[in-house]
């Protein structure tokens, strides 16, 4: 245990460069705290006290802002970073030497029963803010992006970003097709250019129409019909 738990500070040392000292890391770094806490209450929960490791789980909430459920699996070396607002649910798994920002959900998506939270490789860092919902694997060595709503299986090497998660990097190459955070698409605005352009149309007509000249496509017409009735006589 206690092996471990050096291995945990180690960890902190070397994901985080603000990290000034022993003393301050095992006292004031909520990330690690919990993690040891979240040990005690997955002991527990292991040998069906639930009750009781809820409430350790829940005594970790309180005290750190960060919520793991007794049941998730959590490998090696995790580091949660600025952990506040991290949820991690009951049938998630992570794996080893993983890193975590804040205001990270790795939840589900309904009410079925089973495995229902996703599972995260060896060497994935997520970024703050981002939502990892459903049953489905995180490869290993992958970088999510912050604020990304990741909502299918990523293959590992991979990077992702954006709403709904997007893989633009893969094997260190860029996807071709990848997401332009500059130039996102807008349903609403596109809806509306496409109703502007119909009423300048219907504008145009009522003006040919009250001028008494026959619109370019019924010019066409009638020069087509002209044609025709020109090469019937012939």
């Amino acid at each position: 245990m206690f092996q471990q738990m050096k291995s945990d500070i180690r960890t902190v040392f070397e994901n985080d460069p603000a990290a000034r000292g022993l003393f301050e890391v095992v006292f004031t770094y909520s990330g690690l705290h919990a993690l040891w806490l979240h040990r005690i209450a997955h002991a527990l929960f292991k040998r069906r006290w639930y009750s009781l490791a809820r409430m350790v789980s829940q005594f970790s909430r309180f005290m750190t802002g960060i919520e793991i459920h007794p049941g998730a699996k959590i490998g090696k070396r995790l580091f949660i970073d600025h952990g506040m607002g991290v949820v991690i649910g009951e049938t998630c798994e992570i794996g080893d030497d993983v890193v975590i920002y804040q205001g990270v959900t790795l939840g589900g998506t309904g009410k079925e029963k089973g495995k229902r939270h996703p599972t995260i490789g060896s060497n994935v860092v997520i970024g703050s803010g981002a939502k990892v919902l459903g049953s489905f694997t995180i490869g290993d060595n992958c970088n999510i992006g912050s604020n990304a709503v990741v909502l299918r299986e990523v293959p590992p090497n991979s990077t992702v970003v954006g709403n709904p998660g997007k893989v633009v990097k893969r094997n260190g190459e860029r996807i071709r097709d990848r997401l332009d955070h500059t130039k996102l698409p807008d349903p609403i605005v596109d809806t509306l250019r496409g109703m502007q352009k119909e009423i300048d149309d219907m504008r145009k007509e009522l003006a040919v129409l009250k001028e008494g000249k026959p619109s370019a496509p019924e010019e066409a017409f009638i020069a087509a019909s002209l044609n025709k009735n020109d090469r019937e006589k012939q």
